[in-house]
């Protein structure tokens, strides 16, 4: 684990992003396997640990220090990865520190009622460092600064190959890699996988601003409609079907419609919805289908998943990534001719002849519940990532509220000490008066300047305490740029923000000036 730890807090610490590819280049090249294999697997958020939970790490530490000190500290802390690491007490006659890959392998066979046996025994052993490695590790809780691509290129940037090569393969591999270092290290040959049912990096767009325009050709470029969904890949073959998040991430146990309706062998690039008698539910209805290991049928019925194609990257054995967009549309249309799955559709082509006319059409998208448009250049190939130019993603205006500062709740890794998490409602009128109402939760769109002065309003301004989540008084305007609203059970105003962001503090505006729940309730996507 020293080596491990070692190399989460130079992550950490090290801003910048060649440095961290630094890091990351000499620990797989200093380590070896399995420990590298497992450590690779943590940063690309590849391991799980069932019979390890969080509720168990609390339940330890409290048997060791004093329930009331330890709430206290993890309230000042905000993290218990840190907060258990700096407070636990030792006690002498530790084993030795356990390595990676015992911890990896041990939890991974253990029983719930072994756990925490095994956690007591490493944090005795560990120091502090080790011990905050540790428990990063059960818990799933990084936050180092590093994303999975990351982690991949600076496996890349180590061995000076490819990182579209490594993605290629990802999928069909397991920690702890050793047949992946084997490769790179020139040991072995490349693992071979079976491409058809396994993830391929997608291809990415670049937000287009207005100006950009002038510089693009209309005749150049394919137009789409850009659908309030999430980007998924079916990948299908050899009598199994797998469903992709754009990250890469399965997620066929929340599908399986989806999944069952692939009887074929290709892998598709599309939008994944819900629709009902050919219209686009709001992203909301979505959502109660995300996230989910597994669905019941009457959650099916009242949410049937859709997915609308945009691309085919792989039909049969035949490789289509290195064929035009035009080719490639073609084919994805033959294809769909002949196939005609159950639960699918060709996302259809937007005619356009100028800029202004695919303007006009940008302009009345929200009234139909649309984000934007695609722009696509005909000649571009199928490229793993986000390469600058042959794709563009050009979404509607955001929309912006004036809301009011409710409730606040320290973050996490780098803001484990800072209130950066913002609650913000709108007002409306209640049986006591004016009153606010929650529509939103932010915390992205300020400087970090911002947030010091953000944190400490927080503090001068506190009237309640809730755990790690402090209440305030109403007395800062937010203005909340965000996407679209919805209806929502979970929250107390029956509103909810969809991707909303923090545009301006307005720290000159009076609070009872800010705008109030009617003025949302006017831009309900229903």
């Amino acid at each position: 684990m020293k080596a491990f730890a070692e190399l989460l807090d130079r992550l950490v610490f090290t801003p910048a992003r060649n440095g961290k590819l630094r890091h990351l280049a000499a620990y797989f090249e200093a380590t070896p396997d399995p420990q590298r294999g497992y450590a690779l697997a943590a940063l690309t958020g590849a391991l799980s640990f069932r019979a390890a939970k969080a509720g168990q790490v609390r339940a330890l530490v409290e048997s060791r220090v004093d329930p009331v000190l330890f709430r206290w500290s993890y309230d000042f802390v905000g993290d218990l990865a840190e907060n258990v690491a700096l407070i636990w007490p030792q006690r002498p006659g530790a084993n030795r520190p356990p390595d990676l890959a015992e911890v990896v392998e041990t939890l991974r066979d253990a029983k719930r009622d072994e756990v925490p046996g095994l956690l007591e025994g490493w944090l005795d052993a560990l120091d502090s460092a080790g011990r905050w490695a540790l428990l990063k590790l059960i818990t799933g809780g990084l936050r180092i600064g590093v994303s999975a691509r990351l982690a991949k290129t600076g496996l890349a940037a180590w061995r000076g190959a490819e990182l579209s090569e490594i993605e290629e393969i990802w999928h069909g591999l397991e920690p702890p890699y050793t047949e992946l270092f084997a490769w790179l290290e020139d040991r072995g040959p490349r693992p071979e996988i079976d491409r058809r049912a396994v993830f391929h990096p997608l291809m990415l767009a670049n937000p287009l601003e207005d100006a950009d325009l002038a510089k693009l050709a209309p005749a150049d470029y394919l137009a789409e409609w850009k659908w309030d969904g999430i980007r998924v890949q079916l990948a299908a073959g050899g009598g199994q079907a797998r469903l992709f998040s754009r990250s890469g991430d399965e997620i066929s146990g929340a599908f399986p419609d989806i999944v069952e309706a692939a009887r074929f062998d290709a892998v598709l690039d599309g939008e994944l919805l819900v629709l009902r008698a050919g219209e686009v539910a709001p992203f909301n209805d979505l959502q109660q289908r995300l996230n989910r290991k597994a669905v019941t049928a009457k959650l099916m019925d009242a949410h049937p998943a859709h997915l609308r194609l945009y691309d085919i990257l792989h039909r049969g054995e035949d490789d289509l990534r290195s064929l035009s967009l035009a080719e490639r549309r073609d084919a994805l249309e033959a294809w769909y001719r002949e196939t005609r799955p159950p639960c699918m559709d060709l996302s259809p082509l937007v005619p356009f002849g100028s800029w202004d006319d695919l303007a006009a059409l940008r302009a009345e998208a929200r009234r139909s519940g649309i984000e934007g448009l695609m722009l696509k250049r005909r000649d571009s190939a199928y490229q793993a990532g986000r390469p600058k130019g042959p794709w563009f993603k050009w979404k509607r205006d955001a929309l912006l509220l004036d809301t009011v500062l409710m409730y606040a709740q320290r973050g996490h890794g780098k803001r484990s000490s800072f209130y950066s998490d913002y609650t913000f409602g709108t007002w409306r009128a209640g049986d006591q008066g004016e009153e606010l109402v929650p529509v939103g939760k932010a915390y992205s769109g300020f400087t970090d300047e911002e947030l010091k002065r953000l944190d400490k309003w927080v503090r001068d301004h506190t009237t309640e305490r809730f755990g790690p989540v402090r209440a305030v008084a109403p007395g800062l305007v937010l203005e909340v740029a965000f996407d679209a609203v919805q209806r929502s059970r979970r929250h107390k105003s029956g509103l909810a923000m969809r991707f909303p962001r923090i545009h301006r503090i307005r720290w000159d505006k009076p609070a009872a000036e800010a705008d109030r729940l009617e003025s949302l309730e006017k831009l309900v996507e229903e």
